[in-house]
């Protein structure tokens, strides 16, 4: 499917979603049977997910492992250093950015709740975040357990060790294993083009199910909550793209436009997953060379998902106004180191963002349960966190490969849908050789 024509039906789906969901919403009274309903859109939804799902494991151990088997080992320390210096710098402006807007706008000032009872909590598994646990999850117990359970940084600390080791051998015979996983990373680059086919169901299901069963009131009650939030989120695309110019020049807008189905992808969904695979093609088409975005996006995914850590300092600082809890600056920076430190790695768990900022609030004396009060709009901030994690990797991997001078010229379409579609020999080979 071209990524012109994908895009339109992504839009179309996202626009119909939300029509037949307020139909619904609107002519099903009964929460319970909206609910229930909601329920059966999401199926479309939940197989897209899942398809996803099937190959994000395999599409991630074959990109890295070939990458880093065609790398030497000093070149993957070094891109390792220079993605977490990004990331690092990212979170840091990116929590700055959350703790300034809450208190020039100061969306919770007006609510003055009474402090929930000591005993209220919001439900979410905070105990997942602690330092220990989070050391001891990095290293698989087995690949196989790793890889059914889609665990991204074993899968990223398995791939390591095999792609070093394989670097290490100038043999034949392993050097064909070496290029029969490269062979597997374009097979599963095909299937994903074949998955995405499915991505406008998926769209219509995610929008529609979420609108049948909250409708659209539920927007109105947190209206200044959401605007200074989204307006948050608008500020750091302009400085993650001052950003990407820096680095990559006027290039940084032709990223942006090939994003522009990951982006509505991750945004419909509220799934960084759903749009992974579309993002990894995407910078191939953008000239990023596979063993850095096989590398660097991986990693990115768990370490660099700005959007999201902005959203735990706004988020943090929101509950505090609401409940009229004063914060000195001192303390919100204090809140804000804790937060970045912690924010890390929380891929893979449930509600990540909300559950760091119930792991957060406690520790100034906040209610747990604030969260209860912005759970109903969850899933809408999510979808703007999510379209933001996708477009700050996209740039953070571009940028790394510009540095290490992996960065080439962009595919041109006629050669990409020659690859795509008809497979022929000379169209592969032109492929190849801008890669």
């Amino acid at each position: 499917m071209k990524t012109n024509r994908i895009t339109l039906w992504v839009l179309a789906a996202l626009v119909l979603g939300i029509a037949v969901g307020y139909a619904c919403h609107v002519s099903i009274p009964d929460p319970k049977a909206a609910k229930d309903l909601a329920g059966y859109f999401s199926i479309l939804t939940d197989v897209f997910l899942r398809m996803i799902k099937m190959i994000i494991g395999p599409l991630v151990f074959s990109t890295l492992v070939y990458g880093i088997a065609k790398s030497d080992s000093k070149a993957v320390g070094r891109v390792g250093m220079k993605a977490m210096g990004w990331f690092m710098a990212a979170s840091m402006v990116s929590l700055l950015l959350g703790l300034l807007f809450v208190n020039v706008l100061k969306p919770g000032v007006g609510y003055n709740l009474p402090l929930p009872a000591a005993a209220a909590t919001s439900g979410l598994k905070t105990g997942a975040l602690n330092l220990k646990d989070f050391i001891a999850h990095l290293f698989p117990k087995s690949f196989f357990e790793a890889m059914s359970n889609n665990e991204v940084l074993q899968i990223v600390v398995f791939s390591l060790f095999l792609g070093v080791a394989l670097a290490s051998f100038k043999e034949r015979p392993l050097r064909i294993i070496v290029e029969g996983i490269g062979e597997l990373s374009h097979a599963m680059l095909k299937i994903t083009r074949y998955v995405m086919m499915f991505a406008p169901l998926g769209v219509f299901g995610a929008v529609a199910s979420t609108i049948t069963a909250e409708g659209l009131g539920v927007l109105s009650v947190y209206a200044k909550f959401m605007g200074s939030f989204v307006l948050a989120i608008f500020t750091l695309w302009v400085f993650l793209i001052a950003g990407g110019y820096f680095f990559l020049g006027k290039r940084v807008f032709s990223l942006l436009r090939l994003m522009r189905v990951p982006l509505m992808l991750g945004y419909a969904t509220a799934s960084s997953e759903a749009a992974y695979p579309k993002v990894l093609e995407q910078l191939e088409r953008f000239g990023v060379k596979d063993k850095i975005s096989g590398f660097v996006l991986p990693l990115g995914y768990s370490f660099n998902l700005d959007g999201s850590i902005m959203y735990t300092s706004f988020a943090a600082l929101f509950i505090a106004q609401v409940y009229n809890v004063p914060l000195t600056l001192g303390q919100q920076f204090t809140m804000l180191l804790i937060l970045l430190v912690t924010s890390k790695g929380i891929a893979g768990v449930p509600r990540a963002s909300l559950v760091v900022v119930a792991a957060v609030l406690p520790m100034f004396n906040l209610p747990e349960a604030g969260i209860l009060l912005i759970l109903g709009i969850d899933h809408f901030l999510d979808m703007f966190r999510t379209a933001t994690n996708v477009i700050g990797n996209a740039i953070a991997t571009s940028v790394v490969a510009k540095s290490e001078g992996e960065l080439g010229p962009e595919l041109s379409g006629e050669i990409v849908m020659a690859d795509a579609e008809q497979d022929t020999a000379p169209a592969r080979e032109a492929y190849d050789s801008v890669r």
